[in-house]
């Protein structure tokens, strides 16, 4: 058992929000790193109080290096001031559909070199929230607990809350139908996938769609939007097959490049997804679930909290 009194929250600035709200349900403090940025560029962090002993939870996005950089340095801070352990929640991680480099490509996959210098610090605990690719995972050579982390009770339920009728989940490619499987049959709805090829780095053709979704609410389940190119030729086939409405579901919501206006002009009714990237807030397009509660449940296990 973890005493609550011995638990201290932080994150980076990029999960400030989502760090207190794990806090509060965890029932435990949570600090706001203290932070100055010099005029040569330099950022100074200090603890706001004395961590030594105590169990350290970090929570911190890694949508841009320097939020990658801060979670190093709150990371090998911990461990400089000798905290018992560092627990780390990565609502979402940057770079991790670079998690492999094509023959005589001499790319760097970046998904897998980032999160080695995560481990390299040395945490204690590691938990991921709906990775694109489980290799990252395997990266630390046994020295770091890890755990991955799946929304589909969050989606099921913020889905359920709609009150949609007639719905079939939709996978923009067959690489994301096993996940879409399983929310379907949470939700007791059928679910199908779009035949999509990629012709160049980030460029894909989406063909056909079965009918299954003549006649109904289609919802298009991807784990993250990015530019939205994938997702935006899935509904036009859903449409092309008779779907009466087109939502879409993505755990990350980057949104780049202009995607969010791309989906309203589509007539894409709502975006379903979470707080993992920054900024993101129910609005008249967006539909966003928390990822606190999931993210407290699993440290609230591991950590044993309260446990007798």
């Amino acid at each position: 058992m973890t005493p609550p009194d011995e638990i201290t929250v932080v994150s980076n600035l990029a999960s400030r929000a989502l760090g207190a709200a794990v806090a509060g349900l965890l029932g435990v403090e949570f600090v706001e790193m203290i932070t100055k940025r010099f005029a040569d560029g330099e950022i100074y962090h200090a603890f706001p109080r004395d961590v030594s002993g105590r169990d350290l939870i970090i929570v911190a996005t890694t949508h841009d290096d320097a939020a990658f950089q801060e979670l190093e340095d709150l990371i090998a801070g911990g461990r400089f001031w000798n905290a018992r352990s560092v627990n780390v929640a990565i609502p979402y991680l940057g770079y991790s559909t670079m998690e492999r480099a094509k023959p005589h490509s001499w790319e760097i996959p970046k998904g897998v070199t980032r999160t080695r210098q995560i481990f390299r610090t040395r945490p204690n605990y590691v938990a991921f929230v709906d990775l694109h690719s489980e290799a990252v995972l395997h990266t630390h050579a046994g020295e770091v607990r890890t755990r991955h982390l799946y929304t589909d009770s969050l989606v099921a339920e913020r889905i359920r809350s709609l009150g949609l009728k007639d719905i079939v989940l939709v996978s923009p490619d067959y690489g994301f139908s096993k996940r879409v499987a399983r929310l379907a049959a949470q939700l007791g709805c059928p679910h199908t996938a779009a035949d999509k090829d990629r012709y160049d780095v980030d460029k894909t053709i989406v063909g056909q769609i079965s009918c299954v979704v003549r006649g109904k609410t289609a919802i298009i389940c991807d784990d993250m939007i990015r530019t939205g190119g994938s997702m935006l030729q899935t509904a036009d086939r859903c449409r092309e097959a008779g779907a009466t409405a087109v939502l879409v579901m993505a755990t990350h919501l980057v949104l780049a490049d202009g995607a969010r206006q791309r989906f309203a002009d589509n007539g894409i009714s709502r975006i379903i997804g979470s707080d993992s990237y920054p900024g993101r807030a129910s609005d008249d397009l967006l539909e966003i679930y928390s990822l606190a509660p999931l993210i407290a449940e699993d440290l609230a296990h591991h950590l044993r909290i309260g446990a007798r």
